[in-house]
């Protein structure tokens, strides 16, 4: 007996799943937001009391008024950059990647940020925005180089 809608099937649930296993930075498709602004991502900033528990060097911040809060520095020179994907990850999904050094007061028992959650709070506007603002406080520094003298 000869099936070939089934083959058919067969076919596009081979070409779906391969769809999904390419390097997302070679696909075409390639997830992104429009551009943001800067400055409105600092109201964002401030709105949400991100300075709460989250410093950035150069930026004039308010005192929280939650003085027990760890500060977690964002910005300033880094060796890599930060990627919009890295930036808008790390908002709405702060567990995604936690750094080796965060301290206990980072990370709650369950191994999850204590990053308070946005995602019902913050409209898609507000987060492109914030990245936006966040992108403009990273600077990336080219590692020293060692100086050799010259062979002869």
């Amino acid at each position: 007996m000869n099936r070939p809608h089934i083959w058919r099937g067969i076919g596009v649930l081979a070409a779906l799943s391969t769809i999904g296993c390419a390097d997302p930075a070679q696909r075409a498709d390639f997830f992104a937001l429009p551009a943001g602004n800067a400055t409105a991502g600092q109201e964002v900033f401030m709105k949400m009391r991100c300075y709460d528990c989250h410093d950035i060097p150069g930026v004039d911040l308010p005192l929280s008024e939650e003085s027990d809060q760890v500060q977690v520095v964002l910005g300033g020179k880094v060796a890599k950059v930060k990627t919009y994907n890295d930036l808008v990850t790390s908002i709405i999904n702060p567990s995604h990647r936690l750094s080796e050094s965060y301290t206990t007061a980072l990370v709650s028992r369950d191994g999850e940020s204590n990053m308070t959650n946005y995602n019902d709070v913050m409209t898609i506007s507000e987060l492109i925005d914030l990245v936006a603002f966040l992108q403009t406080q990273y600077k990336v520094v080219e590692p020293m180089r060692p100086s050799y003298p010259p062979y002869y």
